[in-house]
């Protein structure tokens, strides 16, 4: 598309595996043209809230983020309505490839790309399938935070809750609502000249008010339009799509390694060998 002069937006996810989307988001550069991916999640204010607060320092210094996002139930006859669904040759993938894209990249936007992952995965645990359906990974970050990030499609009617946990107090975005529970002191600061035995930061518990309307597909499709007429900047541009692929590559990856940390970026090549055995020798398209 790009070769052929086309602005170009792509579904999510951008592809399955790092070494196929490195080379689109190649050809897209060298062509000039604009290049956008439909996380419509990133029009939701709730979430642009969130990266408002955590941008600006509202939260001090990161120390975690966990997101438990179980509200993805899925019931067998999900799986056996077409014979390509939850099949690595067919999919790439399960719960991580199907369902999580969207979450995946929406806490590397808030949160950022994490230095290393590690994970413990289960296939086909709750459902007649042969790729992931019960994830739990845990993550660090350049700065030294930690995060952890759970997902599954059997939970009814599951959770849907990210935590973020910050010198200044911490976020949670829960049931179409962001509560801050804001600090009153820097906890470092704190830390430094409490003496006492016991005691932390007086705290308040803040509603964070949201403004603004979720205009999902039809509002990355506008700013799209927006961008090739009139050089407005995306909300969610092509390259970005490796983001959230990389961490999906990488908990896949320590599951096939024995659970072992795996390096962000993720070694593409690597990835590429352990999914062509799972595909018994051909790639999914």
């Amino acid at each position: 598309a790009f070769k052929a002069g086309l602005n170009v937006l792509c579904e999510k996810p951008a592809g399955v595996y790092t070494k196929q989307v490195e080379e689109m988001n190649r050809v897209a550069k060298e062509s000039g043209k604009v290049f956008g991916v439909m996380f419509n999640q990133r029009t939701n204010p709730i979430y642009q809230k969130a990266k408002d607060l955590v941008d600006s320092g509202e939260l001090g210094r990161i120390l975690h983020c966990n997101w438990i996002i179980t509200s993805w139930f899925r019931a067998e006859s999900y799986y056996s309505s077409s014979s390509w669904r939850a099949t690595w040759k067919g999919e790439g993938g399960g719960v991580l490839l199907n369902q999580n894209p969207h979450n995946l990249d929406l806490w590397q936007w808030i949160c950022g790309m994490p230095t290393r992952v590690k994970s413990q995965v289960y296939y086909g645990k709750h459902r007649n399938i042969e790729v992931e359906d019960d994830v739990y990974a845990l993550f660090e970050y350049p700065n030294g935070a930690t995060g952890c990030y759970i997902t599954t499609v059997s939970d009814a009617p599951g959770t849907n809750r990210l935590e973020i946990d910050g010198t200044r107090g911490k976020l949670v975005l829960e049931n179409d609502k962001i509560t801050f529970w804001r600090l009153r002191e820097d906890s470092d600061d704190f830390n430094k000249r409490f003496k006492g035995e016991i005691g932390q930061p007086e705290n308040w518990k803040c509603e964070i008010p949201v403004k603004g309307t979720y205009t999902s597909h039809p509002g990355i499709i506008n700013n799209f339009c927006d961008a090739v007429l009139k050089g407005t900047p995306l909300i969610a541009p092509g390259e970005d799509g490796i983001k959230g692929l990389s961490i999906s590559n990488a908990i896949h990856l320590s599951s096939w390694t024995g659970g072992d940390w795996v390096d962000l970026p993720v070694d593409g090549d690597l990835f590429y060998e352990k999914l062509k055995e799972k595909c018994g020798g051909e790639m999914p398209v």
